[in-house]
């Protein structure tokens, strides 16, 4: 009888020579270019009998005119609409009969569309993308429908939601250039006001095969895959006008900026948001270690030190902003019963002006490592993030092969790393704070 450790190791080698990863660890995959710009990442996963079709779209609410803001979120939801060969509201129809699930979102640098199918549905996936790509409905009553839902979600989830105007205050007084000074929901009079023919010039800029990677990840032959790639996009003609890309860059930063912002709200909190490097810097992986080692999670410096031992604080929470440009990292905290603000704010500087002058200890450091190692296998577990994950790297790095470079680079990063970017980011002048409290009657 085959003994447990032997049986563990088998399953092990079956696992390695089934998922797509290589018996160190890294992803495997295949990538290549067609004539019309379009890039392609295949990652074959034999463990589960489904597939991914993706298309990350290098556009988000960074590349809108200030006039015209939320156009990109906009197309996350006109792009459902249908196309010249998919009558309306029956695109995700098309998904659900077949057993799968769709979905899409948006950021500041780029819009992700996905279908998850079973793995003998890789035509219809690739159909359905193509379709968007070249024959999506960009028209009147589309348009109609879409501004009203967007419109409706922004109440909903900015203007109706307790401290749900935080993001759009914090980031419109952190940046008075570059377009992370407005959110992807962007104005909805921007969208009320704009014409059909501003939409159809925004898709025919950006939703175009030169501005794509289609990534499909899980069970697949490859012959099969690339042939369907070829059948369903190489017809789709390259985009004809230039891609916006800003290259505005934001000042950097001198003065603390600090503001009091009013709200329907029944208990006060105080934001601290700092400025930090464009992700995939060598200074980001050290600032992201910082983050996470003073505000994620319940075992982090602010959470223990402020809810837990002097009990400041209801809560404490962090809001990471990892942008293709330089983001920034949110401190998030909900003073306890009878605490001022001031108080609250006065701990939190204590907080960072210690990691500013110290190393931090040789077990919180190991206790990081640990952390981001185990989350960033986690990331990789699913042929879901892996599509997302190779998408993205080949988005901002033009680089796919970096998903298999990140634990090398945050484990390159030492204690002094740490303690130096905590100097030279976590400083008040490089921070925006805002005082968000109820409004009096």
């Amino acid at each position: 009888m085959m003994s447990k450790r032997l049986l563990m190791l088998s399953l092990l080698v079956i696992f390695v020579l089934t998922s797509g990863f290589s018996q160190t660890g890294k992803i495997e995959f295949e990538e290549y270019d067609l004539d019309n710009g379009l890039h392609v990442i295949l990652q074959q996963d034999q463990t589960t009998p489904n597939i991914v079709v993706s298309v990350m779209y290098h556009v988000g609410s960074k590349n809108e005119n200030p006039e015209m803001t939320g156009f990109a979120h906009f197309f996350e939801h006109l792009m459902f609409e249908g196309t010249d060969n998919i009558p309306r509201h029956q695109y995700d129809k098309y998904v659900s009969r077949a057993g799968g699930v769709l979905n899409a979102n948006t950021s500041s640098d780029r819009t992700y569309y996905y279908e998850k199918l079973p793995s003998n549905q890789l035509a219809l996936g690739l159909w359905l993308e193509s379709e968007r790509m070249m024959h999506a409905k960009v028209e009147a009553i589309g348009i109609k429908t879409q501004k009203g839902v967007v419109i409706q979600e922004k109440k909903q989830s900015y203007d109706n939601r307790p401290y749900g105007r935080i993001l759009p205050e914090t980031m419109k007084r952190a940046y008075v250039k570059h377009p992370y000074r407005w959110i992807t929901i962007g104005d909805e009079k921007h969208i009320e006001n704009a014409k059909d023919e501003d939409f159809l010039n925004f898709y025919k800029e950006f939703y175009v095969p030169n501005n794509a990677v289609l990534t499909i990840c899980g069970d697949f032959k490859s012959e099969e895959a690339k042939k369907l790639v070829n059948d369903y996009f190489t017809e789709i003609p390259k985009g004809t006008k230039e891609i916006y890309r800003p290259s505005i860059v934001e000042p950097v930063k001198t003065a603390e900026v600090r503001d009091t912002v009013y709200d329907n709200i029944q208990l006060p909190a105080v934001i601290q948001a700092y400025h930090i490097p464009a992700v995939g810097t060598s200074d980001f992986y050290a600032v992201d270690m910082l983050s996470k080692l003073m505000t994620d999670g319940k075992s982090s410096r602010l959470y223990k030190t402020l809810v837990d031992e002097k009990q400041l604080a209801l809560q404490m929470m962090a809001f990471p902003m990892p942008n293709e440009d330089p983001g920034l990292t949110l401190a998030f905290g909900i003073p306890n019963m009878g605490v001022d603000l001031k108080v609250l704010e006065k701990e939190m500087d204590t907080q960072f002006a210690t990691v500013r002058e110290e190393l931090i200890s040789d077990s919180e450091f190991q206790k990081l490592r640990n952390k981001i190692e185990n989350e960033l296998v986690s990331s990789n577990a699913t042929i879901e993030m892996r599509a997302s994950n190779l998408a993205t790297a080949y988005t901002y790095y033009k680089d796919a092969g970096r998903v298999n470079e990140e634990l090398e680079k945050y484990f390159s990063v030492t204690k002094e790393d740490i303690r130096d970017v905590a100097q030279k980011y976590f400083v008040s002048k490089n921070r925006v704070v805002l005082y968000y409290m109820p409004k009096q009657n």
